[in-house]
């Protein structure tokens, strides 16, 4: 009696839960759960799951660095579901570091992290925009608001001029292949960046340019589905139009053209007088303008083509999820539809999703998975931009006849066609399908204790068919035969990765992971398209191209190129105090020359936990002290598969008196041809003070980039201009700062927290093809970034007491006056110096987020600073002849002696030395989003049947603050490239309004 009443009184039982953060209510993994007491206990896996056998009468402690701990008794509890408050939230943070993860207190290289709750914070389109002014070291530009562009990403600058400096994108383990902006963002869990090379090093030959880590959401242990949609619609709008002249303006403008030639003014009276400056004559109009501009300017008419071309945008973003499992199963099923229509008839761009993501356990020992990704895609107008045609239209004449149908030709003008005319429904149909498919499967096997097996499988299906049309009726065929072409694309890259991986704590102080890989990766495209002219009737678009009268061109590709790789890792701490990383990894690419198939690249790190060490114990406002510094060399492979080969060329024989075609050696084979290599110092600081009210890293690096592949120059005599070849070095050095602060965080429940980054990075050439001399034809100077600006500088426009002097340099009195800078008396080449380049200064992005009983408010500035850009509208559209209409500028004229513009003159098409009038500094500050939402409590949201709910709205891109919109009239500077010019779209400013539903 007595053993039975024992034994029932301590029955085991199996106790299973999940640990999540009250912060973010993510999975915490590492929790220790222990039996209070006892030697006995286990640990939460990577989504916070655990499970532990256990009597009723036990009690469970929960302890992780970083989180406060807490105690539960059993009692008759099966599942115990915890939440862990923080305790310093940076220290128990996981990162994802590429095949495997790590705690943040026991990083050793450059690693920064975007949550789901910051991709959240604002509706965004893809994933580049969630980086933007949020991560140090990472500078994300976008050019104009088309639909579906993508903005440009590069982590720490650029390293090579014909290799690419974009980053690698592996999703789930899997590199891409493809562009990362086909993924959903609502699917992400996390974003990590990899800037240093001993954490790009396990990616070898792709890692020079950076790698982002994206992990998309899984299932969980908790035995309870979860559904969650969010949603969000908006309206887009033009933040501002360019500033042209008015009806009235432009004619002066027009006027002041004539006055302005060399020969004397051509705008005169009926007695033959000229007419001067800021008058007007009405003969000297007459003779001036034809009868439509006349009749515009009699009525004060100024057509508005820029308003009558946009409209007001709109977008969507719908998400259901559903996420749940339990400790055999996990499973997270999403889909998504995403459109976004643009400010201009004829762009918009459509996102169609399905994600799939399960894993199984089979038993103990043995896990499986797969990730299914599938994805369908409509853009329309890549290629066009209705908005470039207003901004040459002249405003005086009519857009409509007074039956309200379109003028094709306002004027006489033979090359100004209607605007309107473009958006004419099938007027103009460029249209991009994109189908993808992207699938992760994996089994994990484990094999001993601490060691497991993983195998990772990743094929990728791309496919896009690319049609465009234009009809006779549009500027491009002004009333010729309608053209057509189409594009097909086939892509089918796919991974196989084998990792081996071992983790061990030895007398609880030495940790030890190893991790082994072998993968290979191979990539297959292939392309056709044929383009035609005379489609015989415009409705059929493209999609007849067999119908029409002349073929004009036809073509096909295939591309391969295979990827073997070996890597293995090493990472060790003493007792949370003393870190080291080694990796090497060894690639093998069918890109390169037959003799250097195959590179190392090496990385190797130490990390000091400071506050960890006894002599610390005492510093209680001190919670994170580390120290790091790495070493490693990365690779570029990012050159086009079959360079390092000779090739052939067509060319045209004369065969007796018949034209014939043959082919010649068009390239010289390079077999010796072989990787850039980008070698990094990085020298970091990780801290935490005060219990986490303060803390951030900093970052100090220095990147040598050697043996680039550039184009050596040879002698036209021996039948090549050049050969590729590894000669030059370029050099990146910068400093990086990112810190998070709690401001407040009051007991009356009110919070508030600010994330500040900093960011500045000097490009600079070594050396070239022709050692450390500088390349003037290429504009390359040793010393300088790779993109520098270097042409004559403007010294103002010459006034009327300088006539003599500017008639010494050849010139004139109101024409631009150009710096004499080697003080010869004359303006050539040699006057030309470095004007800047389009590397700012710095950047840096601060975010504020402020909570009140279920109230948050965030608003998020971002900036670039120091940086040089070439207007295209003031260079293109500005050509001050007086035939087009233009960007509005403060000209030269005798009652307005400006130092801006020269006087209007049309006999020049453009003004002489009109590129030193195209530079600008392109400084912004924006105003990228204000985000304001409403939580629900959980009693509210209970009685609507819902687990919570919030609504939101938020204003994206209300301001920019800059001189060159304010002061030169031009438009957002922000730019992907060196230009600002007229094949952008405006700016734009969107409102949304969103929930966000659990149930």
């Amino acid at each position: 009696m007595l053993s039975i009443i024992t034994l029932t009184g301590y029955s085991q039982q199996s106790v299973t839960g999940r640990i999540t953060s009250s912060e973010d209510g993510q999975g915490i993994p590492g929790v220790s759960v222990a039996i209070k007491g006892t030697n006995k206990g286990t640990t939460s896996d990577a989504s916070g799951n655990y499970k532990i056998a256990v009597s009723n009468k036990a009690i469970l402690t929960f302890s992780a660095v970083g989180f406060v701990g807490q105690e539960v008794e059993v009692g008759t509890k099966t599942v115990i579901d915890l939440k862990l408050a923080s305790d310093v939230q940076s220290l128990g943070e996981v990162v994802v570091v590429g095949y495997g993860t790590q705690k943040k207190s026991q990083l050793t290289g450059a690693i920064s992290q975007v949550s789901s709750k910051q991709i959240a914070e604002m509706p965004i389109t893809n994933l580049g925009q969630a980086m933007q002014g949020r991560v140090a070291g990472v500078d994300v530009s976008q050019s104009g608001s088309k639909p579906g562009t993508v903005p440009k990403i590069l982590i720490r600058g650029r390293r090579s001029f014909n290799a690419g400096n974009d980053p690698l994108y592996v999703v789930d383990g899997i590199p891409l292949s493809a562009g990362y902006e086909d993924l959903n963002p609502n699917d992400v869990a996390s974003m990590e960046i990899l800037k240093d090379a001993t954490s790009t090093a396990i990616y070898g030959a792709r890692g020079a340019n950076g790698v982002v880590l994206i992990s998309t959401k899984r299932g969980a242990e908790k035995g309870k589905t979860t559904v969650s949609y969010d949603n969000y619609v908006g309206v887009t709008n033009a933040l501002d139009k360019i500033k042209l002249f008015s009806g009235a303006e432009f004619a002066e403008f027009i006027r002041e053209s004539r006055r302005g030639v060399v020969s004397g003014s051509l705008y005169k009276d009926i007695n033959g007088n000229p007419v001067p400056s800021g008058q007007i004559d009405a003969y000297a109009d007459s003779k001036l303008f034809e009868a439509v501009e006349l009749d515009g300017i009699a009525k004060g008419r100024t057509t508005d083509y820029q308003s009558m071309i946009l409209r007001q945008g709109f977008q969507q973003n719908h998400s259901l999820g559903v996420q749940g499992g339990n400790d055999k199963t996990q499973f997270y099923i999403s889909g998504n539809y995403f459109q976004d229509k643009g400010i201009s008839e004829g762009l918009d761009f459509t996102r169609t999703s399905l994600r799939v993501n399960i894993d199984h356990n089979i038993n103990k020992s043995l896990k499986v998975g797969v990730s299914t990704y599938l994805m369908y895609s409509l853009r329309n107008g890549e290629n066009l931009n209705p908005y470039s045609f207003t901004i040459q239209q002249n405003p005086l004449g009519k857009a409509y006849d007074d039956a309200g149908n379109i003028i094709f030709a306002p004027t006489n003008d033979a090359l100004l066609t209607n605007p309107l005319a473009e958006i004419v429904p099938g007027a103009q149909v460029d249209e991009a399908k994109k189908y993808r498919i992207f699938n992760s499967l994996y089994a994990e096997v484990k094999i001993l204790d601490g060691l497991k097996y993983r195998v990772n499988f990743g094929p990728d299906f791309t496919i896009q068919r690319n049609g465009r049309f234009i009809g006779a009726q549009t500027n491009a065929r002004k009333g010729g035969d309608p053209q057509a072409s189409t594009t097909s694309q086939y892509g089918f890259n796919w991974t196989l990765e084998n990792i081996l991986s071992y983790n061990k704590t030895y007398n609880k102080v030495h940790n030890l992971a190893v991790t082994a890989l072998h993968s290979i990766q191979k990539d297959n495209f292939e392309g056709s398209n044929i383009s035609v002219q005379g489609i015989p009737a415009e409705s059929q678009q493209f999609y007849s191209v067999g119908n029409a009268s002349s073929v004009l061109g036809v073509g096909s590709i295939l591309s391969q190129w295979t990827i073997n790789s070996y890597m293995a890792r090493v990472n060790y701490d003493y007792n949370d105090k003393y870190l080291f990383t080694l990796t090497l990894r060894r690639d093998g690419s069918s890109r390169f020359g037959e003799n250097t198939k195959y590179g190392n690249f090496p990385g190797i790190a130490f990390g000091w936990n400071i506050s960890n060490e006894p002599f610390m114990k005492g510093m209680t406002g001190i919670d994170l002290l580390k120290l790091r510094a790495s070493y490693g060399s990365v690779g570029n492979q990012g050159v086009s598969p079959y360079q390092t080969q000779g090739l052939l060329g067509r060319t045209i024989y004369a065969w007796n008196s018949a034209a014939a075609y043959g082919y010649r050696p068009s390239t010289i084979g390079n077999p010796d041809l072989k990787w850039e290599s980008s070698a990094t110092k990085n020298i970091g600081v990780d801290f935490s003070f005060l219990k986490g009210r303060i803390q951030g890293s900093l970052e100090l690096y220095e990147t040598n980039t050697t043996d680039l592949l550039l184009s050596d120059q040879l002698p036209g005599s021996i039948g090549f201009s050049a050969v590729t070849r590894n000669v030059g070095e370029t050099r990146n050095r910068g400093i990086e700062l990112g810190i998070t602060t709690v401001n407040a965080n009051t007991a009356s429940g009110f919070k508030w927290t600010t994330d500040f980054t900093f960011s500045k990075n000097t490009e600079a050439i070594i050396s070239l093809y022709n050692g450390a001399k500088d390349d003037l034809g290429n504009k390359w100077f040793i010393g300088q970034p790779l993109s520098a600006f270097f042409d004559y500088k403007k010294a103002g426009i010459w006034q009327t007491n300088e006539a003599d002097l500017a008639k010494s340099y050849g010139s004139r009195v109101g024409q631009i006056k150009v710096q004499d800078t080697n003080g010869d008396g004359k303006i050539n080449a040699d006057d030309r110096v470095l004007l800047g380049s389009d590397i700012p200064d710095f950047s840096a992005g601060i975010t504020n987020r402020f909570t009140y009983k279920g109230f948050d408010l965030s608003f998020f500035f971002f900036g670039r600073f120091g940086q040089m850009i070439v207007s295209g509208f003031h260079q293109n559209n500005n050509a001050l002849a007086g035939r087009y209409q233009q960007i509005k500028v403060d000209y030269w004229t005798p009652n307005n002696p400006t130092n801006e513009f020269p006087q209007p003159n049309k006999d020049q098409e453009f003004p002489v030395n009109n590129t030193a009038i195209m530079y600008f500094d392109g400084t912004f500050i924006k105003l990228r989003n204000i985000n304001f939402g409403y939580t629900f409590t959980p009693q509210v949201a209970k009685k609507m049947g819902m687990e919570s709910l919030r609504l939101f709205s938020s204003i994206q891109q209300p301001f920019i603050w800059s001189t060159y919109r304010s002061k030169y009239n031009g438009v957002d500077p922000e730019t992907s490239g060196t230009a600002v010019n007229n094949g952008i779209t405006p700016a734009t400013s969107v409102i949304t309004l969103g929930l966000n539903v659990k149930f």
